[in-house]
């Protein structure tokens, strides 16, 4: 948990379930199922299938992490959802607003971010961090708030103080429990922006040295900046204000 940078939230403004982390379920792994139906063959047991491919879960039994209750599931019963171990609310106000969208769709979809879980469960936690709620089944919650630590250190989302204090409470119930393996991202969200900066600063220091504009003067004529140089208004050779050894007088002399 120590990876994990500690910060307040962000504001929500901008948020878009559909707009900012894709609309619908994406299919990750390229099996021809979407996440959605990978999980939920995951999670349950006595899964049976709409489909001779074994990709559409028509029912199956749900033994549920959040709850620990056994839910006996089909289609259209809404008794389950595919809740995100880090909402995607949270993923917005942690760091979300820096990935790029094809990074928040990736987190979106997830098969680590995604846990087949009770319905109303996952509708009470809704965008709450661990300091806001924890799943009312105590012996899931070491694993769960493992879990959310690593969706957080791989995709470089931050922690509030008190979310990392109450993630701290429940791992020292359980020393023995570890986080999964996770290779983190870089954000990219920015990096448009980060490559046209230099391009901007270049055509500043071009200009800094373009020569300035030469200045048009008349042979002999009377001047008074001993040292400057000009050229013939209608000859074009150039010319300094000086005196000359018969004249103190500065004029533009060749």
């Amino acid at each position: 948990m120590s990876q994990l940078a500690v910060k307040g939230k962000a504001p929500m403004t901008g948020y878009d379930r559909n707009d900012k982390f894709g609309n619908g379920w994406k299919d990750p792994d390229g099996n021809k199922c979407d996440a959605r139906q990978d999980i939920l063959t995951r999670d349950m047991t006595n899964v049976v299938y709409k489909d001779s491919l074994q990709c559409t879960v028509a029912s199956g039994t749900l033994n549920d992490l959040y709850t620990g209750k056994s839910i006996n599931w089909k289609v259209k019963a809404g008794s389950v959802d595919i809740d995100h171990a880090v909402a995607l609310g949270n993923v917005w106000i942690s760091g979300g607003q820096q990935l790029s969208q094809d990074q928040r769709v990736a987190v979106a979809n997830d098969p680590l971010n995604l846990i087949a879980s009770d319905a109303s469960a996952n509708r009470a936690k809704g965008d709450e961090n661990a300091a806001e709620w924890l799943p009312p089944n105590k012996a899931f919650r070491c694993q769960y708030v493992a879990t959310q630590i690593s969706v957080k250190h791989k995709y470089a989302l931050s922690v509030t103080a008190p979310e990392k204090a109450a993630m701290a409470k429940v791992l020292d119930t359980c020393p023995a429990q570890l986080a999964a393996e996770v290779t983190p991202i870089k954000p990219a969200g920015q990096s448009k922006a980060k490559t046209e900066a230099p391009a901007e600063e270049k055509k500043v220091d071009t200009a800094a040295k373009e020569p300035a504009a030469t200045q048009l003067v008349h042979p002999g004529a009377f001047c008074s900046d001993a040292g400057a140089t000009g050229t013939g208004k209608k000859n074009g050779k150039p010319y300094t204000c000086k005196a000359s050894d018969t004249e103190d007088r500065l004029r533009w002399r060749a």
